[in-house]
């Protein structure tokens, strides 16, 4: 059984950064996109962050374009999201995500879910 272990939430100023990580075990991920939802309080998930298997396409949502920088492990199996120049408006819990094809913004899309890691950006 495929398990995402996400790490690096917290807490920081606003205009600071953070970097999530995010772990697969239990099989390879070599063919499978990954990303980073977010959930913030009262709201539905949001798209943030997502990258094919081998690392060289990747897509963000307008609201993180030039301040998040999604990567891709070399062993596949991990994935980072570097968050700069942090805003309140991105406090959430940030999930991350894999699916066996492209890249997707549908969290519909994704079946490999972690259990999600807190950011929480204070002015």
């Amino acid at each position: 059984q495929v398990q995402l272990v996400e790490s690096g939430g917290g807490l920081v100023q606003a205009g600071g950064s953070l970097r999530l990580s995010c772990a697969a075990s239990g099989r390879t991920l070599s063919t499978y996109a990954m990303g980073w939802f977010r959930r913030a309080p009262g709201k539905e998930r949001e798209f943030a962050a997502a990258i094919n298997w081998s690392g060289s396409r990747s897509y963000y949502a307008d609201s993180v374009k030039g301040r998040f920088t999604i990567s891709r492990g070399n062993a596949k199996n991990t994935v980072d999201l570097q968050m700069n120049s942090l805003k309140p408006e991105d406090t959430a819990v940030y999930y991350c995500v894999a699916r066996d094809g492209g890249p997707s913004d549908n969290p519909n899309d994704y079946s490999l879910w972690g259990q999600g890691t807190q950011v929480t950006v204070h002015s």
